[in-house]
Formats: C-alpha cells, structure tokens, sequence
C-alpha cells in the first residue's frame, strides 16, 4: 500500500513525534477493513511511539481514531486516508503526537477559548483538491480543544450514507448534526464562523491601522504579484482579501504558467502567499470590501469599508477582486445547488459513480468537465447553446470518441428539476426547432464561465457592460489614485499569467502616482 520511498519518508515525519500515540481501529470481515488494518500497521512499525489497536467498536467500520497513549478520543478517520487525504493522516499523527503546528499564534488561541460541544462530520472524497484545507483545519481544532470532536467520512467509502444525507458536493461540514458548510474553508473561516465576538474585534484591529501607501483589495494572482512589485518599492503595503490565493484555490492543475512545469491550485496559491509574506506585507486575511471612497481630494486617502464595518485607507488602491463560477440562473440552480448542482467536477464527480450526469457548457472547461466526468459515471450530456461546442478541436474529438457521452448543440436550458431535494432531472429548449426536452439525471455541473466580483464598486469607477472594471494598458481606473488587475477588469483572456503580469503593471503605476503627488499634499495625507 506505501511504497518503500513513501515509508521511509513517513518514518522521517515520525521521528518528529513527542509523545505517544495510538491508533484505535474498528474493523470488521470486509476488504476496505483489511485494507485499513495493513496501513495502519505499516504506520505503526515505523515508530516505537505508534501502536495500532484493532479494539475500536465505532458504528462505521472501517475507521480508526488517533489518540494520544491513555486515551481513546481524537481524530477519527472513517477512510483510508491515502490520495489528496494522505497528508492530512501525517499531520493528525504529528499533531496529536506533540509536533507543533504551522498556525498563527492568535489563531490557535482563538480555539483553545472555544466554548461548547462542537461534533463535526466532514464528507470527503480522495480526489478532491479542496478537501484537506478543511479535513486539516478541523483536525488541528480537535487536537487543540477537547470539546471539538471530528470525524473524516469518505464519502466513496459510505456512498449509502452520503445518499442517505444526500451529500451531493464535497468537502460537506455538519456540527451537531446540522449543515455547517460546504466547500473550501480555511481554519480561520471555521474558527471565525464559531466565535461570535471574531467579526467586532476584527474590525477594532482594522480601524486602528495607519494608512497604507497602497492597498490592495483582492489575494489571487494579481493582488499578490502587486503586493510583490509594490513591497520591494519600500513602501507600506497591505492586502486585504476574502481568501489569499482566490479561485486559484479551486485550480486542480497548473500547468501553463511560465517556468512552473506542473503545480495545483492550493499549491500555487500558498507559494503566492508565502512570497508576500517575505516582503512584510500586511496580509488581511477573511475580509469583504464592500464600498470604495475616492479621495475627497488630491492626494488624500481613499477609503475601503469593509463588511465587518472597519475601514481601511491608502494613498492609493488597487482593486484586484477576480471573477467567480457564472452561474445559469435557470429555475432549481440554487434550490438544488450542493443537491446535485456542482460546479467542480474533480471535487465532486466521484459522489456520482454510476449516475446520470449533464455538464452545461461547451468551452475548454465544459468540454474538460465532461471528459474527466465519463470515466467516472454512468453517463454525460454536454448542454451547449451554441450551435458547435467552442473548446480546443483536440478536446472536443476526444469527447465525441466516448461511447457514454450525448452533445445537444443549440441547447438552451430552462430549469433544473428535482424531487425530495435532490436533482432528478434537466429541462432544456432546442433553439433550432423549438422542442422542450428533458432529460433524467441526478447530477448537473455548470461550466459557462466567471463573473467578475465587482458588484460593491457600481457608481464608483466605471464598469463594462460585463461588469469589468475599465482600465487603460497601465491598470488606471476612472478614479485618481484607484488602479485596477486581473480577471475583474477588462482585460482580455483570464489567465493566471496575465492576471500576475496586470498586477505588477498595477503596482508600478501605483507607485508612479505616488511620487508625482505633491510632497506638502503627501505630508498632510
């Protein structure tokens, strides 16, 4: 099951291990409990401070828990926790073992006050790339604070229970029973939603923070090439964004940006972070900006008000706030959404083994989506309302070659239907004849582009008709001291490369406007 490199590589993380640890199994006769059983001996004869104990009597076999030496609570995993999950396993094991985490201080003492009783169920599958943010973030919550327990539940592993609680898109969060949360969180966003007092200190933190030379709104690939470019002026520099990294986190792979041959999304997106952080730039993480100030006059500072209420100003701003999944706006996308409507098919495709499935959407990532969806499922239906699919001619021979794939062109869907919760169907309109049809599924991924995030900034700097913002080649918005990058401007093609080389140009005019402003102007703002 681990290779000889993959164990000598564990052992060396072992070694690490300060105190004891026990590894409590509840197994029955099948073969993923075998399966189960030889891994976590493996494990255990890798390090004198691992035992393995096949006592468990957990309902959901197989899982195990991991507890330090005396005790019987911990991390429990109803998995086999190798693919994406693998390296959750080593850092519950390290965790529980003694071995420090890599969290901020402030944030560790945020869980440790935690109040209450706190059951968490995580539903996972092994091919998810957002997963282990939120399978670690909630394990190193139960290792810090005894009154947080969490249980890691493969989703392809108990498909009966996930359809029972019709989980329909992963990573899916319970507490206590009831939904919690879906999608990507970070351990700040966990903690944050859980104590009720984060959003008002937060705000207090924000308010007494002296202006910035520039502020830039917005993590993802431009706003952190800006903060670079920006920082190694010298100057004061912040960035205040929703989740560093941005749709980037939700990236599978990477493999067209210059110099990096292969990468994936959280990859890339904690490489971004980690190269801001070494310029001292003021990362703000987990915060909303919802309305921009202009200067009331030149030279003076713009203001950025938050959703927490704060307000943060600069001598000059750039908005880099990208774009998000489009979504269809058809009748039973949002009732059904995580209830069979998805929008990442490699987080997801794996909790529609053996269904009926339909991708709308016939670009590179539709076209992709259902690709990597037909060797997964029982069948797909690409919905496209075009008259011919519009991804690379490459992708789309390799989709008409699939013997369980159908492609309705001139397609235009109407509603997404559903009974007792669920997607149980699609109904779409040939444009051609004018015929409603409908299909029988249980699953619908949407694949029809971005919108940029933009709403907050209508009657403040002049937006498309698309909602991008319009800048000029420098990254100059309408606005004197306001600058503009990446996908939610109107520059042509959204790619990670060109949203980081939009940020640098950013930066650079930022910093051009701000050593033209007058020096009385500058000393008085």
């Amino acid at each position: 099951m681990l290779d000889d490199t993959l164990k000598a590589q564990l052992q060396a993380y072992l070694g690490k291990l300060q105190r004891p640890i026990r590894l409590i199994a509840s197994l029955d006769d099948s073969a993923s409990s075998q399966e189960l059983r030889e891994l976590l001996t493996t494990i255990a004869g890798l390090s004198d401070l691992v035992s393995f104990d096949d006592s468990g009597s957990d309902a959901r076999k197989p899982s195990f828990v991991i507890a330090r030496e005396g005790e019987s609570t911990g991390v429990r995993f109803a998995a086999i926790p190798l693919g994406h999950e693998f390296t959750s396993l080593v850092l519950a094991l390290l965790w529980t073992g003694g071995h420090p985490p890599k969290a901020e201080q402030e944030t560790l003492n945020a869980i440790g006050t935690l109040q209450g009783e706190f059951r968490f169920e995580v539903y996972m599958s092994l091919t998810c790339h957002n997963c282990p943010d939120v399978v670690q973030a909630l394990s190193l919550m139960a290792v810090r604070n005894p009154a947080v327990q969490v249980t890691v539940i493969d989703g392809g592993l108990f498909q009966a229970e996930v359809e029972a609680r019709q989980v329909m898109a992963v990573p899916m969060v319970y507490l206590n029973g009831e939904e919690f949360g879906g999608g990507r969180m970070t351990l700040e966003e966990i903690v944050a939603k859980l104590d009720v007092n984060a959003d008002a200190r937060e705000a207090a933190k924000l308010d007494a923070k002296d202006p910035f030379d520039v502020l830039i709104v917005g993590g993802g690939p431009a706003g952190a090439a800006a903060a670079v470019y920006a920082a190694r002026k010298g100057i004061r520099v912040g960035v205040a964004a929703e989740r560093f990294g941005g749709q980037v986190n939700d990236t599978l792979g990477i493999e067209n940006y210059i110099s990096v041959l292969e990468t994936d999304g959280p990859k890339f997106a904690a490489a971004l972070e980690a190269q801001v952080r070494h310029y001292g730039v003021d990362i703000m993480n987990l915060q909303r900006a919802d309305k921009l100030v202009p200067a009331s006059e030149p030279g003076g500072l713009v203001e950025v008000h938050m959703a927490n209420g704060a307000a943060l100003k600069a001598r000059s701003v750039i908005l880099s706030t990208g774009a998000r999944w489009r979504n269809v706006n058809v009748p039973g996308e949002a009732e059904y959404r995580n209830k069979g409507v998805a929008y990442c098919p490699h987080c997801d495709g794996p909790l529609f083994k053996g269904k009926r499935v339909a991708v709308i959407g016939g670009g590179n990532s539709g076209v992709e989506a259902a690709i990597d969806l037909a060797g997964i499922v029982e069948h797909v239906t690409l919905i496209e309302f075009a008259d011919a699919l519009k991804a690379d001619a490459v992708l789309v021979r390799k989709l008409e070659s699939l013997t369980n794939v159908t492609i309705h062109v001139n397609a235009q869907t109407t509603e997404i239907t559903g009974a007792n919760g669920t997607v149980n169907g699609l109904s779409y309109k040939d444009r051609v004849s004018g015929e409603a049809r409908h299909i029988e599924l249980e699953g619908v991924f949407v694949q029809i582009g971005l919108v940029p995030n933009t709403e907050w900034l209508k009657g403040t700097v002049e937006l498309s008709r698309f909602g991008e913002i319009v800048i000029d080649a420098k990254g100059h918005t309408n606005v004197p001291g306001v600058f503009a990058a990446g996908d939610c401007t109107t520059v042509p093609y959204k790619q990670i490369v060109i949203a980081a080389g939009a940020g640098s140009t950013a930066a650079l005019s930022a910093f051009d406007h701000l050593i033209r402003q007058p020096v009385a102007e500058a000393a008085t703002a």
